[in-house]
């Protein structure tokens, strides 16, 4: 479980749940229904689980030269798990999650999920093998990988939905509606997963720099890659001051008031403690913290579930 991240797994399945949850649930009281059953959508969350769990697997498989001089005392691989059995694990999760794809391709006659699923474990091997070390490629594949866990979603229910009392323009606008959701938090998940990978390699820079390689903090320097993080943080904070602004004219208040308590407020403490961090230890509580607001920003979902 440590070697997988459990952790991390259990924000995916919160993530996807959610979402069906606050987004897709409520559409049952206008009398839409989906062609998608639960079961599917159980493999569909477990098939993301797996793919994510593999990755994990084989980061740290790639990165255990690095981990020796970063982060010894985590170490799993060669100290709990040999690693002949890490490259097992791999090869049998992401085996099930390509066929969980497919087999979902094959039970709602799309063509798409287990292409999709495949490509993800390639990326994901290539990340962990070489893109990791290059510059910048490797936070932005992390970053959209975070977000596919959301797109995904919509793309599994999106133009599924039938009504036997909607027009076609109304199945039309929900469609559109979902789009708006999925674009928002597939937004939200990346910039933030952003931040937090470039946090990350700034707190791994040394043995990154040992073993080669070139991650923004080790080409730019640390004080320039603050500047790209505040700039992403900035960016963020201003996008969902002004979504408030937006919501205002609904009187959403209390959703207002958890966006500006438990997500806008931590990322300007992040901001200052940005500015303020120097070592290893500051570093890694930046990145605690963007994973805190992470997760309190997947939680504002339950408003859209509240208010519908």
């Amino acid at each position: 479980f440590k070697l997988v991240r459990w952790p991390n797994l259990v924000f995916i399945v919160l993530t996807q749940v959610l979402f069906c949850y606050c987004f897709i649930e409520p559409l049952h009281k206008l009398g839409v229904n989906t062609h998608r059953d639960i079961a599917s959508y159980a493999l569909l969350i477990t098939l993301s689980v797996l793919i994510a769990a593999a990755g994990n697997i084989i980061n740290d498989y790639f990165d255990l030269n690095i981990d020796l001089v970063n982060k010894p005392s985590k170490l799993v691989i060669d100290k709990t798990i040999k690693r002949r059995w890490a490259i097992i694990w791999h090869l049998v999760l992401s085996a099930a999650g390509v066929v969980i794809g497919f087999y979902l391709d094959f039970k709602a006659h799309t063509f798409w999920v287990g292409l999709s699923t495949l490509l993800c474990v390639l990326l994901l091997f290539g990340y962990s093998a070489s893109l990791k070390k290059k510059f910048f490629i490797g936070n932005v594949l992390i970053s959209c990988l975070t977000s596919w866990v959301i797109v995904i979603v919509f793309l599994w229910y999106i133009n599924s939905f039938y009504c036997t009392t909607c027009t076609n323009s109304e199945l039309a606008s929900i469609n559109r509606r979902l789009f708006k959701f999925s674009i928002l938090y597939a937004s939200f998940s990346f910039i933030i997963s952003l931040i937090r990978e470039v946090v990350k390699d700034i707190e791994d820079m040394n043995g990154d720099a040992k073993y080669g390689s070139k991650t923004l903090p080790i080409v730019w320097g640390i004080s320039a890659t603050k500047v790209f993080v505040a700039v992403w943080i900035v960016v963020l904070i201003a996008a969902l001051t002004i979504l408030q602004f937006y919501v205002l004219q609904f009187n959403w208040w209390l959703s207002i008031a958890y966006c500006v308590l438990f997500i806008i407020m931590p990322l300007v403490v992040i901001l200052q403690k940005l500015y303020k961090a120097h070592t290893t230890a500051h570093y890694h509580q930046l990145s605690t913290l963007v994973k805190v607001v992470m997760f309190t920003g997947i939680l504002s979902m339950l408003f859209f579930r509240l208010y519908s």
